[in-house]
């Protein structure tokens, strides 16, 4: 009898029951219980007040009891963690077990029981399963480190198992080989620079010679880890190649993809005179043909890899033209993506029995497949230009047929092939002017208007058809619409005299009647350009236009080659790489074909020449209370090396009148409803006003900018310039900007724009107080006049007053506190300690940074590089404490303690602002200190 009966009990009551035959003293009821158990767990019902009554059934030598008592752990550990703490003494002493098939599956499940509470106690029965001397526990246990990684992947670091597992890679097993280059592959894709998978030629010696007796899942395990794998030279690719051929033929569809992978990557580094390279594409075209004799949902995945493989080199299936012609039998989906294989291997040599193949397709009763056949035509004769001729034929015959979708698809197509071959085959317009009732589809009509007003001058009738148009104008698509009012205007230029009335009528619907602004801005670039340079206007609508090129759906090569990385993954049947559909993909890299590889560096390495002349910072001993520690510590003065900070920084401390006469006598008087702005000036403060808020996006956290390069010099990047005044509240002055520091002075870079349709002149600026005494270093230098679309770019430096000869305008910039730091702000250690022990607590201002990914070394070598140095460090219970100094331009030091905990990607940064108070409020410095640190 089957299990079925386990499933179709209705009882009620049934958990007492089934807790008293799990204690019976027969084996047989005992083991019939725990089916029970298990049936009602695979349908839903909750059983987990069952769990201790189960555990105590593990003590058994039936295997098939302990089976189901492991799968019963599997699913409820995790509701139950105390309880599953009870299985540990079962599962070490299973590990010993003499029977191997026990050994593997105590193993196995300890793997799958994800409770971070009994990790621990697995780990001395994995390490003996590790080197177990029956290859089974040990290719079990190896896919067992990698699930355990997946827990807690310090306790695997720390314990050594990335080493044994390293080592099973030499084990004279070709399963165990495998199941090692599966659990690294998977670890190595979690944490990328690990380098575990350490590939050299001695490697793949050993993964080749395993890969002839592995399964055909081991198999693939060793190819993907071989696609990883860059060869030294051209002889050691065509020896991998040549071991690898032979899997080409086996029968698992899987395989065969993988094994393609790796000899199309290998492939890059053959010479293409090379006799093996030719031999090589012959071998390879075989296999992708047995593909398509699979079932439908194999057939389209083997198709969405073909296509990618034929992108990249056609060569391998140009004789096998025959196997992508659709069956009457296929689904929708395999039609498709074979038609589209059809049109990438279309050439001279075998365009006429493509042509034939789809002008049968164009017959079909399926509406979608017969407008992708027609597409398909049309692209054939713009990718073969013998075959053109043929092709228009063939199209011509299909609108005579008068099938409404066939004629529009049709007009579309051949709307591209005039535009691929101009003044070439304009004949056969009479017959498309003959369908033009019949079109209802916005892209056919679009179409048809295009060919009417290009070929204007060609057509007797052209005003009237494209007046027949007019006449429904706002019920059309926009993508009608656009196309009929420059099809008009196209008219008027060739007809000027008969079609006067026609072109004001549509561009009168086109600015007056239409609520489109993409209609209404054509049409007023329209009436502009023929109201003031009827030449002009010649010259623009009527221009010589591009050839449209041969294949507009081709995959971008760079993604391409990453794609053809992929094949035989998900990447390769959605086209799209892993990291456009994979969430969290933190560990997914980018991979490229060899020659073909950027040389990109990361910009988070530090410079190593930089970091040699630079003086460490002292390490404070561990003891005690984190910051009481610190202060009552007797530190010893230190030397401070490394060049003299710089004597002046390039900028006035005094506000100084460009103008002579403040914004007062600028503006003339007031300043409409902004006393600030209109306030005369002064000479710079002394300190900072308590009361100062610095905006939240460039405070005090620019200077921390965790997220970027580290140890990079100021001014290595060019930061975007911010549109500080747009051109729609300044009636078409646009000014946008950049604040910097270079070379120890503060720049503000700034781009005037003028977007108006007149001359600006009469241009003057002048800049507010500011808190930190701010003034530009001299005059600025101003083109005039500004014409129309012109641009000027004058440096210097927040609030802002521009004056020309249309109006005044106001905008107010935020410069970052980052570029107000200089480079002499490293405080004596001892000034530092006593200088922290006197500033009130109220000065202290804390928050946390999330998703920061640096070491504390990392972050010092940023920070350092925006003028804030660390004084001390040390560390306290696993947390790294960072203590630094900076220094402002007028003179404020602020200190910042910064905490970084090993592994945790949020640190902590507290700051404190010598006789202030707080330098900026707590929400803009959190907010921007956050975005930077991103």
């Amino acid at each position: 009898m089957t299990d079925s009966k386990y499933f179709t009990t209705t009882k009620k009551g049934e958990i007492f029951e089934l807790k008293a035959e799990l204690n019976s003293d027969k084996k047989e009821k005992k083991k019939e219980a725990v089916k029970k158990v298990i049936a009602s767990m695979t349908v839903g019902k909750d059983v987990s007040a069952l769990f201790p009554d189960v555990v105590n059934c593990m003590q058994t030598d039936n295997l098939e009891l302990k089976k189901l008592v492991y799968l019963y752990l599997m699913n409820y550990a995790k509701s139950q963690p105390d309880m599953a703490i009870m299985a540990v003494n079962t599962f070490v002493k299973d590990c010993e077990d003499p029977n191997p098939l026990i050994r593997a599956l105590a193993v196995r499940t300890m793997g799958c029981i994800r409770v971070d509470k009994i990790t621990e106690y697995l780990c001395e029965p994995l390490r003996k399963c590790l080197k177990d001397e029956d290859p089974y526990v040990r290719k079990t246990a190896a896919v067992c480190v990698a699930k355990l990684h997946d827990i807690n992947a310090q306790l695997v670091e720390d314990q050594g198992f990335l080493d044994t597992l390293k080592d099973l890679i030499s084990d004279s097993n070709p399963m165990v080989v495998a199941n090692a280059v599966a659990a690294l592959s998977e670890i190595a894709e979690s944490h990328p620079n690990s380098n575990l998978l350490d590939l050299n030629p001695q490697t793949i010696n050993k993964l080749l010679t395993a890969l002839n007796e592995c399964t055909e899942w081991g198999q693939i395990f060793i190819l993907d880890c071989l696609a990883n794998y860059t060869p030294r030279d051209d002889r050691e690719s065509q020896s991998i190649c040549e071991r690898v051929t032979p899997r080409l033929s086996h029968a698992n569809s899987a395989v065969v993809l993988s094994a393609v992978k790796v000899l199309m990557k290998f492939m890059e580094m053959l010479p293409k005179d090379l006799d093996y390279y030719g031999t090589l594409l012959k071998k390879l075209a075989p296999p992708l043909v047995t593909l398509l004799s699979a079932e439908p949902e194999l057939q389209y995945v083997a198709l969405r890899n073909i296509n990618l493989i034929v992108q990249r080199r056609p060569e391998i299936l140009k004789h096998e033209m025959k196997v992508f012609f659709v069956k009457y039998n296929d689904p929708i989906y395999v039609k498709l993506e074979k038609l589209d294989i059809m049109i990438r291997l279309a050439s001279q040599a075998n365009i006429a029995q493509v042509l034939a193949e789809l002008k049968e397709y164009a017959t079909e009763v399926d509406v979608d497949f017969v407008r992708k056949a027609v597409r398909a035509i049309g692209r054939c004769a713009i990718k073969v230009e013998q075959s053109a001729e043929r092709c228009v034929s063939t199209l011509l015959d299909l609108i005579q047929t008068k099938v409404n979708y066939v004629v529009q698809e049709a007009i579309v197509v051949i709307k591209d092939i005039f535009r691929k071959y101009p003044n070439k085959y304009e004949s056969v317009i009479a017959t498309l002017c003959e369908n033009l009732d019949s079109l209802d589809e916005p892209e056919a009509r679009a179409a048809m208007i295009w060919i009417v007003g290009e070929y204007a001058e060609r057509i007797d009738n052209a005003d009237e058809l494209l007046e027949s148009f007019l006449e429904g104008f706002h019920d059309e698509s926009t993508q009608v619409q656009l196309q009929l009012l420059t099809a008009i205007v196209k008219l008027f230029l060739k007809k000027p005299t008969e079609t006067q009335e026609l072109v004001q009528q549509v561009l009168s619907l086109a600015t007056q009647d239409s609520d489109n602004p993409d209609l209404r801005d054509r049409g007023y670039i329209y009436w502009r350009l023929l109201s003031t340079d009827p030449v002009a206007a010649k010259e623009v609508v009527l221009a010589e236009k591009p050839l449209i090129s041969e294949e507009t759906d081709l995959i971008e090569p760079t993604l391409l080659e990453e794609l053809i990385c992929h094949i035989g993954t998900l990447a390769s049947v959605y086209h799209k790489p892993p990291s456009a559909f994979v969430e969290g993909s933190r560990g997914v890299q980018h991979k490229r074909l060899p020659g073909s590889a950027g040389s990109g560096e990361s910009v988070e390495s530090p410079d190593p020449g930089a970091a040699a002349t630079e003086t460490p910072p002292a390490v404070i001993p561990s003891q005690g209370d984190l910051l009481g520690d610190l202060l009552n510590l007797d530190l010893t003065p230190t030397t401070t090396t490394g060049p003299p900070p710089p004597t002046t920084s390039g900028m006035q401390m005094g506000a100084m009148d460009l103008l002579s006469g403040g914004l007062d006598s600028l503006l003339g008087g007031d300043i409409g409803g902004n006393p600030a702005m209109g306030a005369a000036f002064g000479a710079a403060p002394a300190t900072m006003p308590a009361s100062f808020n610095a905006p939240g996006s460039g405070g005090l956290d620019d200077l921390f900018d965790l997220g970027g390069g580290v140890g990079m010099p100021m001014g290595a990047l060019n930061p975007p310039k911010a549109v500080w005044l747009p051109a729609m509240k300044a009636k078409g002055l646009e000014i946008s900007g950049v604040f910097v520091r270079r070379a120890g002075v503060i720049q503000m870079e700034m781009t005037l724009t003028n977007k108006a349709m007149s001359v600006m002149t009469d241009f003057a600026i002048q800049f507010n107080r500011n808190s930190f005494g701010l003034a530009p270093a001299g005059p600025l230098q101003i083109l005039t006049p500004l014409s129309p679309n012109q641009s000027i770019e004058p440096l210097n430096n927040l609030q802002v007053a521009v004056k020309n000869n249309i109006d005044v305008f106001y905008f107010s910039c935020q410069y970052p506190i980052s570029m107000l730091f200089v480079e002499d702000g490293k405080m004596e250690r001892q000034v530092f300690l006593a200088t922290w022990k006197d500033i009130p607590n109220d000065n202290e201002s804390q928050f946390q940074i999330k998703d920061c990914h640096l070491n504390s070394d990392a972050a010092s070598n940023k920070l350092q590089s925006s003028n804030i140095f660390t004084i001390a460090k040390r560390t306290v219970e696993g947390q790294d404490m960072l203590y630094q100094s900076m220094k402002l331009t007028n003179g404020i030091w602020v200190l910042a303690e910064l905490r970084v905990q090993a592994g945790n990607p949020n640190y902590t940064v507290s700051s404190v602002a010598l006789a202030i108070g707080p330098i900026i409020n707590q929400n803009g410095f959190e907010n921007g200190f956050t975005n930077q640190a991103l």
